[in-house]
């Protein structure tokens, strides 16, 4: 019952409350009504309920993941832009995202070894996971070399030597999206990890329509 609440209260808040036929106070019962519930609850079962996703994880390298790819990304970007427009505090910023990226490509890397021997997977996928794995070591070594030289340069580097940095800081992009590609194609094509659900149909075998536009009356 707690679990139906919150998503009729998600499930409002995305498109507005057409698809339930509700309102506004139907959507402030439902998230009341949730809350309720959840008080009567051990703490196990409260995080279940707040994090229904994290919890049916398998592992946490699907979750990490997400954090080294935005810092380092945004960290060539902004490393590339301050550098064409002679900006040193973008590229101050941009020294710090290599950190933080390096730091959480470690943590990354770290579960996704250890999903790696805990996952069930076939011999079709055990290649794919293989070159998955050589890209983010690559990534981390890459990473790492680069921070250190930062760190070593005192976040100032000019001339050759910075046009040579940011070459390895695009290759540091490139390998960190091919390895990306290859963890979507073990979950997306294989489902490594995953625990499939019927998608529910209706009673003439189509599958149930649902409108995703935003209902603006309703707001």
């Amino acid at each position: 019952m707690m679990m139906v609440d919150m998503n009729n209260f998600l499930s409002f808040q995305i498109h507005g409350g057409a698809d339930h036929g509700g309102g506004i106070i139907d959507g402030v019962t439902g998230l009341l009504a949730f809350f309720e519930e959840l008080s009567t609850h051990d703490p196990g079962g409260i995080f279940s309920a707040l994090m229904p996703g994290i919890s049916s994880m398998e592992n946490i390298h699907p979750l990490l993941v997400h954090f080294p790819i935005a810092f380092l990304s945004a960290f060539f970007v902004l490393d590339l832009l301050g550098t064409l427009a002679g900006k040193q505090q973008w590229r101050n910023v941009a020294g710090w995202l290599l950190y933080l990226g390096t730091v959480a490509a470690a943590f990354t890397v770290t579960a996704g070894f250890i999903a790696a021997n805990t996952v069930a997977h076939g011999e079709d996928v055990h290649e794919i996971m293989e070159r998955h794995e050589h890209f983010g070591i690559s990534v981390l070594s890459l990473a790492a070399l680069l921070s250190l030289w930062r760190m070593k340069a005192g976040g100032v580097i000019s001339g050759g030597a910075n046009s040579f940095f940011l070459v390895l800081a695009g290759l540091l992009w490139v390998l960190m999206a091919l390895g990306a590609d290859l963890g979507g194609l073990m979950v997306y094509r294989y489902g490594v990890s995953v625990k499939a659900v019927t998608v529910p149909v209706s009673e003439t075998g189509d599958m149930h329509p649902h409108n995703h536009e935003m209902h603006m009356h309703n707001h």
